[in-house]
């Protein structure tokens, strides 16, 4: 079905903790699996993410609903939202014809989650493991969940190819 939203999955964790750099080993295993995948970031502010001073961010500020910023390499869309946004939606706007959507936090939102746990950040894990489709961590935990190293990108990106499998 071609109006139909991508999978969404969560990465999860505490700060400090690794998500974003997980990702960005993650991101290139699933690409090379031939998956066309993009990323939400949460941002959990009430802070705008354009820098001030930058033409984009001064139009905003002067009024503008929506300034976008293109060029050769990318498009940066700026929308004037009132309150928070809802996640739904913005995937459906941004992100079909995807086969796959990361996020990275909204720890308690309705997608099925991957934690990135590091010892030294915590003793116990933030998910229920029924929430979770793996942990990535550098000490094994005693949760019946699938268990990767905090450098097997490979092996997740894997077990969500098999995932997105089962979810077509």
């Amino acid at each position: 079905m071609p109006n139909q939203p991508p999978p969404v999955v969560s990465i999860v964790a505490k700060s400090g903790s690794g998500k974003t750099t997980f990702i960005e080993k993650l991101l290139p295993a699933l690409k090379a699996r031939g998956l066309r995948v993009g990323v939400i970031k949460h941002h959990g502010h009430p802070t705008l993410f354009d820098l001030p001073g930058k033409d984009t961010y001064r139009h905003f500020q002067a009024g503008a609903d929506v300034v976008v910023g293109a060029s050769a390499a990318q498009v940066a869309v700026f929308r004037r939202q009132d309150g928070a946004a809802d996640l739904d939606a913005v995937i459906a706007e941004h992100f079909a014809g995807l086969d796959l959507v990361l996020t990275e936090g909204f720890k308690r939102g309705p997608y099925p989650k991957i934690e990135v746990h590091r010892a030294a950040r915590s003793s116990e894990i933030l998910c229920d493991p029924s929430e979770l489709l793996a942990i990535v961590t550098d000490e094994p935990l005693a949760v019946p969940t699938p268990q990767f190293g905090l450098e097997d990108a490979g092996g997740v990106a894997g077990l969500l190819v098999e995932w997105l499998e089962r979810q077509a």
